[in-house]
């Protein structure tokens, strides 16, 4: 499996033996397996998956090329004693493995070494059948807010408009959705992540809609702003366009071999020219897939060069309070010269009558 050769060559370049794999997205990416319960020991020569009697038979039915160890009592404590068994002497661990469960790994007869980001850095690069699941995804989230879209107009509420998106969404086939969606209408699109309210939506409004689509454990992540029709409408056209300009600015940079932080740049400094660099807080993006934030991180703080085949949000955005927000969001896979935007629902200023 080239996935866990991955683990194993970045694993000898370290300098460890062997890795006890825990956070559940890593344990799909390596095994497959789509349960709640269950980890790895990945070594020089075994791989073996660990899980309770709930999910023997699903276990079976998802996993190729592991061991399978069924455990009904603790499952970290069996693979605790499977690494003493192998003779592994130094064993990497998921820094985000829970403390209690860390505390749990010492004095256990072999060394123990925090790592961080290995299995996270392999997965920002997405192979075909990432791309197909992927884009499934985004089909699925675009085709659900088609459905709704002619029920955002003024009266209805912002819990109206979440509600029914997450239905749909559900009808197109996703059998789990990324995050709440996010309807924020008025002030409340000037809070980045807002939850929907009973708030009704009114003339003169920003209404922001952030949600995503899921397929087969992958998912999306888009945002669209629209505008009512009512006040100050000349200025609140202006903080849209300079959001947009600054989200073609930056997709413009992606190709293969620039900085992440150049990206991020790009976005910010159009932003800022427009006399709202201070209004744009958030990262330009962040990598999605089997979570709808992973990395790569694309940002003023950190990052790293973009590589062929990541895929990443584009989501700058421009929040005042008391006015309102704006974002506008799509999914770009990166390429050599360039990138193709993955989400395809317009982006244009559509005001609502």
């Amino acid at each position: 499996m080239i996935r866990t050769r991955s683990v194993r060559n970045a694993l000898r370049s370290r300098g460890i033996d062997g890795m006890l794999v825990t956070a559940l997205s890593n344990v799909r990416y390596l095994s497959s397996f789509s349960g709640s319960s269950g980890c790895l020991i990945i070594s020089r020569k075994e791989r073996i998956f660990f899980t309770d009697g709930r999910y023997e038979e699903q276990a079976k039915k998802e996993i190729e090329g592991f061991d399978i160890i069924i455990d009904e009592k603790d499952i970290l404590c069996a693979a605790i004693e499977k690494v003493r068994s192998l003779g592994i002497k130094t064993l990497g661990f998921e820094s985000s493995l829970p403390y209690a469960s860390y505390r749990r790994l010492l004095r256990k007869g072999f060394r123990i070494k925090a790592i961080l980001h290995l299995v996270e850095d392999i997965r920002k690069i997405k192979d075909l059948h990432e791309l197909r699941l992927t884009n499934t995804a985004v089909k699925r989230a675009e085709m659900a807010f088609r459905k709704v879209k002619p029920y955002i107009k003024k009266g209805i509420s912002e819990k109206q408009i979440a509600r029914m998106l997450e239905d749909k969404l559900r009808d197109k086939g996703c059998s789990s959705l990324p995050f709440d969606v996010i309807v924020a209408s008025g002030s409340n699109s000037a809070l980045p992540h807002a939850k929907p309210s009973h708030r009704k939506i009114r003339g003169g409004d920003f209404i922001l809609i952030d949600w995503g689509g899921e397929a087969g454990g992958y998912f999306s992540d888009m945002s669209r702003t629209f505008l009512v029709q009512g006040k100050d409408m000349l200025r609140k056209k202006e903080i849209y366009e300079t959001v947009l300009k600054a989200h073609a600015a930056a997709i413009h940079v992606v190709l293969e071999g620039k900085h992440t932080r150049l990206v991020d740049k790009a976005a910010r400094d159009v932003i800022k020219k427009s006399g709202y660099g201070d209004c744009f807080g958030h990262g330009t993006g962040h990598g999605v897939g089997l979570d709808v934030h992973e990395l790569p991180r694309v940002s003023r703080f950190g990052g790293e060069t973009v590589k062929k085949n990541m895929i990443f949000t584009i989501e700058p955005g421009v929040y005042l309070p008391g006015l309102g927000g704006v974002r506008i969001e799509d999914m770009v896979l990166a390429k050599k010269n360039g990138c193709t935007v993955m989400t395809g629902l317009p982006r244009k200023l559509e005001i609502i009558v």
